[in-house]
């Protein structure tokens, strides 16, 4: 396979300084974006920040809300892929929240009445929907049949449909310009799966059951079998990763909405915000570990295959190993959204539209603050190296970086 190296542009100060060029030896870029909700906004940042920065990634994959940003940016030319992403988050992002703050204004200030007003906005989410993504169900779902999608879920998801084939071009997808993969889970069996291009042909679909969190919404129906959320089984793509065993020196950029780092809860609305954060970053983190300690034994495979006796080498049991080995560097670059004092446990169904805007800038910010370390962009030394960047959730963005 003919390997090109990345030509970069690192923006090195402020988002709007002027990038600057540099070139790097990995042979592949991947983004993995996870589930979140409305704070997928972060995630658009991120792409945004990284398009300017002249890094392109050459495989995406996506879980959730995660599902639906990697589909807009494989769907779509590189010159569009931004402008797509604007498009949707602008469609449903709410303006509403205008004439709300101004009577505020006088009564709260500060985080009290922002944090009024993201309540106020989640409340208008749950009560009709979201333009563009859902709307609630009439009647409700103890006034339809039995079995059918309105008597398992709270809304329903067909917006979400014609929004996805306006911003999306799966043919695009499907020609593979680009990896991509989406996860969910199927409902009967409980099984993780990846819906991959390389192995389906992908469509609105495949989206939608990445992004089909019950009871919200119902199940998406694929080849015959119902499929939820994927982030009820693992809340990052990292697995997928690994089997795609591309064998080429990668960064990787992981994504996460949800912070492993918080603080003691004070009451029961800081409680809720605690487990969603643990519930989901833990898989994260132990995605990460299983990574590194799988693509350790990878490599020390690939490196006794060739001192082994061709007899051996030949047998079934080496045979069947060296097909999973991997020579394979990684750098691990962790970009994890934290949360502001005034969001509760509601931040991920917050869609109003200068919340949406905080988490796209604090996206953009992050890979600013990211890429003032070039350290990141040289492959680790050794056959089958993983290292571990996180200058964001560390403390006060003190470089952290672990071999692994």
């Amino acid at each position: 396979m003919n390997v090109k190296r990345h030509s970069l542009a690192g923006r090195r100060a402020t988002p709007n300084a002027s990038p600057e060029s540099f070139t790097t030896a990995f042979q592949s870029i991947a983004l993995l974006l996870q589930g979140g909700g409305a704070l997928g906004a972060y995630q658009a940042g991120v792409f945004e920040a990284l398009q300017e920065s002249g890094i392109t990634p050459t495989l995406i994959a996506g879980i959730s809300i995660g599902a639906i940003n990697s589909a807009i940016i494989a769907g779509n030319a590189p010159k569009d892929r931004v402008a797509k992403l604007r498009s949707f988050w602008e469609l449903v992002s709410d303006e509403g929240d205008g004439d709300l703050s101004a009577s505020l204004s006088g009564l709260f200030a500060g985080g009290d009445q922002r944090s009024l007003l993201n309540q106020a906005a989640a409340a208008r989410a749950r009560l009709r929907g979201v333009p563009g993504f859902f709307t609630s169900r009439v009647p409700p779902p103890a006034g339809a049949a039995p079995g059918s999608g309105g008597a398992t879920s709270w809304y329903s998801n067909d917006d979400l449909r014609r929004t996805l084939e306006r911003l999306v071009d799966f043919d695009r997808i499907n020609a593979k310009e680009m990896r991509f993969s989406v996860g969910a889970v199927n409902v009967r069996t409980g099984n993780f799966v990846y819906f991959d291009n390389e192995t389906h042909t992908l469509g609105p679909n495949h989206i939608m059951a990445s992004g089909a969190l019950p009871p919200a919404f119902n199940a998406v129906e694929i080849d015959g079998e119902f499929y939820w959320d994927g982030g009820m089984v693992s809340n990052t793509p990292l697995h997928w990763l690994i089997s795609t065993r591309s064998k080429l020196d990668t960064l990787v950029f992981q994504v996460d909405l949800w912070s492993a780092r918080g603080e003691l809860p004070r009451d029961l609305a800081e409680v809720a915000v605690r487990m969603k954060e643990i519930q989901y970053s833990s898989r994260t983190r132990a995605a990460t570990a299983d990574f590194s300690m799988v693509q350790r034994f990878r490599a020390a495979f690939h490196d006794l295959l060739a001192q082994m006796p061709l007899e051996l080498a030949a047998t079934p049991q080496a045979r069947f190993l060296a097909a999973s080995s991997d020579p394979a560097a990684y750098s691990i670059v962790q970009l994890v959204y934290q949360s502001t004092t005034y969001e509760g446990d509601s931040k991920d169904y917050d869609f109003s539209r200068r919340t949406m805007k905080d988490h796209w800038l604090a996206g953009r910010r992050d890979v600013v603050e990211t890429l003032k370390h070039p350290e990141v962009l040289v492959p680790p030394r050794g056959q089958g190296a993983v290292k571990v960047y996180d200058f964001i959730t560390s403390t006060a963005h003190h470089s952290a970086a672990v071999d692994l």
